[in-house]
């Protein structure tokens, strides 16, 4: 972690995912716990989250995922992060996620799998305890 400044998050909501709600939820626990959030808004791109990162330079990389199409955006976005030189940040995800994908999306890269049943403090303390 910075110690000059919060842990910057980038709480984004993928593709044609309109489901805002639960991220909104999570963006307002992670600024009363202290974190810099920067919320995208709903349907971003791959590239769009992948430009917002590196312009925001974000600690942790959040996606907030209700639709199902997790593992096919995951797919995406993952190596578009990774050229973009951002596998050293933390990937996150949250929402509907059933347990049968959890180790696919932790082979795409994402460490912290949250689904909505999960806790707003786990989630902040797990960003504190895995941030870069």
């Amino acid at each position: 972690m910075n110690a000059r400044r919060p842990i910057r998050v980038l709480v984004a909501k993928p593709g044609l995912d309109g489901h805002d709600q639960g991220a909104k939820v999570v963006v307002h626990a992670l600024r009363d716990a202290g974190f810099e959030v920067i919320y995208t808004g709903l349907r971003q791109t791959p590239e769009a989250i992948t430009r917002i990162a590196l312009q925001e330079d974000v600690d942790v990389i959040a996606l907030s995922s209700m639709v199902g199409a997790h593992l096919p955006f995951g797919a995406r976005l993952a190596p578009l992060l990774r050229e973009a030189g951002l596998d050293d940040k933390l990937w996150i995800i949250g929402g509907n996620l059933p347990a049968q994908d959890h180790e696919a999306l932790r082979a795409l890269g994402f460490r912290g799998i949250f689904p909505t049943s999960s806790r707003l403090d786990a989630i902040c303390d797990f960003i504190r305890e895995n941030a870069p």
